[in-house]
C-alpha cells in the first residue's frame, strides 16, 4: 500500500481506495477501488440489485482528494481534514459488485485550511460521477 494511503484517518472498513495509480503531490491523483460483492452496505442498497451508494462514490473521491491535499510538498498536512461541502455531484451511472471504480481527484485551490477538489469516478471509460467538493481542517503551516 502506498504510504500516502496510510495517512488516511479512516479505518479499513471505510476506505474506498485500494491502490494509488498515480500521484502528483499536492496537485492530482488517480486510484482505484474494487467494489467487493460482500461489502455490508450492498445487502441493503438494493436487495436483489446491489450497487454502491452515490454518497460512497463521493466519499471515495473525497478520500482521494485528501490524499492529494495532504501530499503537498511545501505544506504540512492539514490537521483534522474532513469533507465539508459537496458543491456539485452528477451521477451518470452506477458501480456494481465486482467492478473496479477508477477515481481521479484534482486540487483546484486552497485558502488556509479550505481545499477545493474536483473529481470523478468511472467504470472503464464510462464516467459515473463528476463532483466538486470542499475539504476543511486546521490551517497548515509552511514546512
Amino acid at each position: 500500500m502506498h504510504a500516502a494511503l496510510l495517512a488516511l484517518p479512516h479505518g479499513p472498513e471505510f476506505r474506498f481506495i485500494d491502490e494509488l495509480d498515480e500521484l502528483v503531490p499536492g496537485e492530482c491523483a488517480s486510484a482505484h477501488y474494487l467494489l467487493p460483492g460482500d461489502a455490508p452496505f450492498l445487502a441493503g442498497h438494493f436487495p436483489g440489485a446491489p450497487l454502491m451508494p452515490g454518497v460512497l462514490l463521493i466519499e471515495a473521491v473525497a478520500q482521494l482528494g485528501g490524499v492529494v491535499a495532504q501530499s503537498h510538498p511545501g505544506l504540512a498536512p492539514v490537521a483534522d481534514l474532513r469533507l465539508a461541502a459537496v458543491h456539485q455531484a452528477k451521477f451518470t451511472g452506477s458501480a456494481l459488485p465486482g467492478e473496479s471504480v477508477h477515481l481521479h481527484a484534482t486540487v483546484l485551490g486552497r485558502m488556509g485550511g479550505l481545499i477545493q477538489i474536483e473529481g470523478r469516478a468511472q467504470i472503464g471509460s464510462k464516467v459515473i460521477l463528476t463532483t466538486r467538493l470542499t475539504l476543511a481542517g486546521a490551517q497548515p503551516s509552511p514546512l
